[in-house]
């Protein structure tokens, strides 16, 4: 098994296993976080109504559902098959797949944006430039990329979530190497936004949120 099938089937294993307890904690995402909302408001503004877009990473689906309520045609992916099918039970009316951000099943040129809410984050960091590529490849010239990770450098090991026998390694990433790994991908970086933990929320970290534009 390569590296690169190794952290994959860890991840896919990973969010099997605890996919309904992670839907039922985190079942409204956004519902006490204005500063996010108005960052994927502002992304589906300038995306503009109608716009195709893919939640990659898209877990059971909430951040999908914000997308789509705010006018845009949103489709979700996620590398688990029990995460994609809470996703399609949640929201009937709105299209998941399986499959994984490192060979996205997508046409080039094909999206006007791609959101990456948290979900680059069990990606190893020197595959984070493959995977900027496929983001890179799927999107048209001037499509946007808004993509939500935690800030700094030490990784968390998540064991046994809800008593779940599982193993996770979470990625911080530090804005700045994102917004190099972007610009070599070839995107210009159009927003930072950190915001300081809310330890209410669990959160130890600051959290760093990147907007990008696919040079044309």
């Amino acid at each position: 098994m390569t590296e690169t099938e190794d952290f994959l089937t860890a991840t896919r294993s990973f969010y099997d296993t605890v996919a309904e307890d992670y839907a039922g904690h985190f079942r409204n995402p956004l519902d006490d976080r204005p500063l996010e909302r108005a960052l994927l408001g502002a992304f589906a503004e300038q995306v503009g109504p109608g716009g195709t877009v893919a939640d990659l990473g898209c877990g059971p689906g909430a951040v999908t559902g914000h997308l789509a309520a705010l006018g845009l045609s949103v489709f979700g992916l996620d590398l688990s098959a029990s995460m994609v099918a809470i996703a399609r039970r949640d929201n009937p009316a709105l299209r998941f797949q399986q499959g994984s951000m490192l060979e996205l099943p997508l046409a080039a040129g094909s999206l006007a944006g791609i959101v990456s809410w948290y979900s680059s984050i069990h990606t190893p960091a020197e595959r984070l430039p493959a995977l900027l590529a496929q983001f890179a490849r799927v999107l048209a010239p001037g499509g946007l990329a808004l993509l939500a990770f935690q800030s700094g450098d030490v990784p968390l090991r998540l064991e046994r979530p809800w008593g779940r026998p599982v193993v996770l390694d979470f990625h911080r990433r530090r804005p700045e190497r994102m917004a190099e790994l972007l610009s070599g991908a070839g995107f210009a970086l159009r927003a930072v936004t950190v915001r300081e933990p809310v330890e209410a929320w669990g959160e130890s970290v600051p959290q760093a949120f990147l907007l990008a534009q696919k040079k044309e």
